[in-house]
């Protein structure tokens, strides 16, 4: 095999995301242009910022292209089709939980997370507390498929559940949460997956791709928006606790 297929189709890709960040690239000069003095100082390090980031984000698309997605379909076909197809259900839990620690938009939350809590809510524990969310709710996808549940049977109790913890989680915790739900949907966790939950429904008999394939995203979305409130009421029945505590000993 040619190693240069792998850039099969990249000037397509390349232009795709220039157009996509093209709205930005023009906002970025109307700004120079009539910002004068507040122009900004380091126009050459943002430009060449702003090219690093083109090159990347088409290296990515490509990867995805020709690695991501044929695997991920590859890899759901194949073990939807075994004798015991139930292994779709750990091995699902296991890439979700993966692909939230892989995740570089999840890195930049906790980052931002610790830095405005001033260290008081810790960008580790939301990372592993999303990493089991997306693990669980990837199985849970995983089995959907498997046994044909309607979507609807796990999104309305779901949703209707993040709203009773919301009640009793922290305004803190719960700004956190509902940004998590769009944070952990991000570039990998939708391609792998994503093409891991069409390719094991396109391997079962008598399931509908277009059907039980895509959902999978509502669910990723809405997992993390449960374990980070979980979360927060965890850290608000300890600070209650520390507060009791400190009442005492006063």
């Amino acid at each position: 095999m040619n190693p240069l297929r792998v850039l099969d189709g990249y000037p397509e890709t390349l232009l795709e995301v220039v157009f996509a960040l093209a709205p930005l690239l023009l906002l970025l000069a109307i700004f120079q242009i009539f910002a004068g003095r507040s122009a900004l100082p380091n126009l050459p390090r943002v430009l060449v910022g702003i090219a690093f980031s083109i090159f990347g984000l088409s290296l990515f698309l490509q990867g995805v292209h020709v690695g991501f997605l044929p695997f991920g379909e590859f890899a759901g076909r194949v073990l939807s089709e075994l004798p015991y197809n139930w292994i779709l259900i750990p091995v699902g839990f296991v890439l979700g939980f993966a692909s939230i620690i892989a995740e570089p938009a999840v890195r930049v939350l906790n980052y931002e997370v610790e830095k405005l809590s001033t260290g008081s809510i810790r960008g580790t524990p939301i990372l592993i507390t999303l990493a089991f969310g997306v693990g669980f709710a990837v199985a849970l996808a995983m089995a959907r498929i498997l046994y044909g549940l309607p979507l609807w049977w796990i999104v309305v109790p779901g949703y209707l559940l993040v709203f009773v913890l919301a009640r009793f989680s922290s305004d803190t915790f719960t700004s956190i949460a509902f940004d998590s739900g769009g944070v952990a949907t991000g570039p990998m966790t939708v391609t792998f997956i994503l093409a891991l939950a069409v390719g094991a429904a396109t391997g079962l008999e008598g399931r509908d791709p277009a059907v039980e394939g895509f959902g999978l995203v509502a669910l990723v979305a809405l997992a993390p928006i449960l374990s980070v409130l979980i979360l927060g009421i965890i850290y608000r029945i300890q600070e209650i606790r520390n507060d009791s505590k400190r009442e005492k000993e006063e």
